[in-house]
This record gives C-alpha cells, sequence and structure tokens, in this order.
C-alpha cells in the first residue's frame, strides 16, 4: 500500500479562488476504485495501490482541462513501503505515541 500526496493547480483560470476545481477533484476522487482518500487544506492525500493511485492521478490532473484550463501543474509526493503495511492513521499514531 502507498501513501501519495497530490496537489494540482489549475494555471490562468482568471481568478485567485480554486475551490471550485478542488471541489471538481474531490469529485473525480469518489468515482476512482481502490483507493482512500482525504483532503487537506494545501492537498490531496491518496492510499492505495500504485496502479489505482495513479489512475487516480490521471483524472485528477486531467480534470482542470475539462472545466476550462489550458495548463495544469500537478506535484506528487509518493511515500511507498514495503516491509509492512502502512497508512496515514498509522503513521499519525506512531507519532502521537512518541509525543
Amino acid at each position: 500500500m502507498a501513501i501519495v500526496e497530490v496537489t494540482v493547480i489549475p494555471v490562468g483560470t482568471g481568478s485567485t479562488s480554486l475551490s471550485s476545481y478542488v471541489a471538481e477533484l474531490q469529485r473525480v476522487l469518489e468515482k476512482q476504485q481502490g483507493i482512500k482518500y482525504t483532503l487537506t487544506s494545501m492537498s490531496t492525500i491518496i492510499e492505495g495501490q500504485l496502479d489505482d493511485i495513479f489512475t487516480a492521478i490521471r483524472a485528477i490532473h486531467e480534470a482542470p482541462f475539462q472545466s476550462g484550463a489550458m495548463r495544469v501543474s500537478t506535484s506528487i509526493k509518493i511515500d511507498d513501503r514495503r516491509d509492512k503495511d502502512s497508512s496515514s492513521e498509522q503513521k499519525l499514531r506512531s507519532v502521537r505515541e512518541k509525543l
């Protein structure tokens, strides 16, 4: 299982507000199979198998183009741990236990 942080930024939208684009990305993620996702104030965290995650990322990268954006910048950070199962909740729990 991998954990991915992804940020999709449409460029040249004519407004500094991006919340309508973020809302559309969340609607796209709702339709994706095999993933779990969490919206944060700065990005979206996606958990699942890499193939499923990459499919989801492709879908949310394409969404702003379908809404009229002419340029999209997508940043991806991947945590792919293979020695044991991992999740966002497990990672947070591990830190809390040490506090």
